[in-house]
């Protein structure tokens, strides 16, 4: 089995940074993606960041200001978020690869089989 706990949410001013971590545990980390999604009130879960063994991808709403990044040996994945803007609100969910199509995009929420529970961010203007 596969658990995922995030941590590291908070209420900070815009501009500023908060970084997210998410400790993984039941598999080899390494051989599966990581992904990182955002919910807001009224909106749908949306896709932010996503890290194979080789390649990173990331929403083109936070390119430039936010970094995924992991560390096998740790079985963990951080979501470094720095310029911070109030749209950036959210419960952030870490999510670990599933089975899966080959079509099926890495920024779709099917690629994934595994969830954490979630964490609030807050950014206030």
């Amino acid at each position: 089995q596969v658990q995922l706990v995030e941590s590291g949410g908070g209420s900070v001013q815009a501009g500023g940074s908060l970084r997210l971590s998410c400790a993984a545990s039941g598999r080899t980390f390494s051989r599966y993606a990581m992904g990182w999604f955002r919910q807001a009130p009224g909106k749908e879960r949306e896709f932010v960041a996503a890290a194979t063994s080789g390649n990173t991808y990331y929403a083109d709403s936070v390119k430039g200001r936010y970094t995924i990044s992991r560390d096998s040996a740790k079985n963990t994945v951080l979501l470094q978020m720095n310029s911070l803007k109030p749209e950036d609100t959210a419960v952030y969910y870490c999510a670990a690869e599933g089975l899966h199509s080959d079509y099926v995009s890495i920024t779709q929420p099917r690629y994934y089989a595994y969830w954490g529970q979630g964490t609030q961010v807050t950014v206030s203007s």
